[in-house]
């Protein structure tokens, strides 16, 4: 079953009843086609209207659906042949954070990006996405191997942040985070970043200092949660609306102030009603990027990274 946001309770509703009339088909031989084709139609017409007026809030929970698509979906629909490589060689292998060799339409690539879980027992062996030092130290160790090899870097972030825990601040978690952005900077091969979600804080950054950064239509991209946000400014989460306003989180937000370079579509009701289409449309985007950086030089990447981000704030 179908899960519903709050501002679309009129749309569950509707659907609700076409459930109702197709389980009544299914114990008669009552025709209800003439019933459900006005239904399916104001449903439809509700979920246009609602999408195309979301606020800040309103992306941020779209950005959060449980059904959304993660990075295990997105390798199982674009990667072929998804070797995954394990460890830090220090500590551990952090399962927030997955990496591997594989091939995008027919080209040799490295992966690397959060995985969320997609249900209570997955979300707890993944950490929901949250990344501990060991999963960016695997991140910058997977880079490098990249690097070596000449194989352009693809990134998938959707994070809350990194792990906020003690015995992750006390293995080191900000100097990873560092590490793992200077090691994006520093790559000589091309770097495209795609923020699917939610991109938190340092734990998005550490892996989307990218030649590209691509950003999914109702995906939402900041330096703190909106709750977060709230908490500090105003003493409460209640304020969390109107710290996604303020905070300019949305793709169109940061489009228009230079932070990510392109959008991509998603499909109407959002990335979590047709996984399938999103998936495509990443791809493609993806494909694009790769391709206007075809023939540039290390020199010449690095250079368009660093200033791409040292670019950002000055207009």
């Amino acid at each position: 079953m179908a899960t519903f946001l709050d501002f679309e309770k009129p749309i569950a509703e509707l659907q609700s009843r076409i459930d109702e009339l197709k389980r009544a088909a299914e114990n008669g031989d009552v025709n209800i086609d003439a019933e459900i084709a006005p239904l399916q139609a104001k449903s439809e017409k509700f979920l246009r209207d609602a999408y195309s007026k979301l606020t800040p809030w309103q992306k941020t929970q779209v950005a959060r659906h449980p059904e959304r698509p993660h990075f295990n979906h997105y390798v199982a629909g674009l990667i072929e042949d998804f070797m995954p490589l394990g460890g830090d060689r220090a500590f551990a292998d952090d399962e927030a954070i997955i990496g591997g060799l594989g091939r995008f339409r027919g080209r040799r690539v490295m992966v690397i990006g959060h995985e969320k879980g997609d249900d209570t027992a997955s979300r707890l062996k993944h950490n929901f996405g949250m990344g501990k030092p060991e999963g960016y130290r695997k991140a910058i160790r997977l880079m490098q191997l990249a690097d070596r090899f000449g194989l352009p870097v693809v990134t998938l972030v959707d994070t809350s942040g990194a792990f906020p825990g003690v015995q992750a601040e006390e293995r080191g978690q900000a100097e990873a985070i560092a590490r793992s952005t200077e090691a994006c900077l520093n790559l000589g091969v091309p770097l495209i970043a795609s923020i699917l979600g939610e991109g938190g804080s340092g734990g998005a950054v550490a892996l989307a200092a990218g030649n590209k950064v691509l950003m999914m239509e109702h995906a939402i991209y900041s330096v703190i949660s909106p709750e977060g946000c709230a908490s500090i400014l105003w003493r409460t989460a209640d304020k969390a609306a109107d710290a996604a306003e303020a905070m300019k989180v949305t793709a169109q937000h940061l489009k228009e102030l230079g932070v990510i370079d392109d959008i991509v579509p998603e499909p109407l009701g959002g990335a979590h009603r047709d996984p399938a289409a999103a998936i495509a449309a990443l791809g493609d985007a993806i494909a694009a990027a790769l391709g206007e950086l075809d023939g540039l030089s290390p020199q010449a990447l690095r250079q368009a990274r660093r200033g791409k981000f040292l670019a950002m704030g000055r207009a």
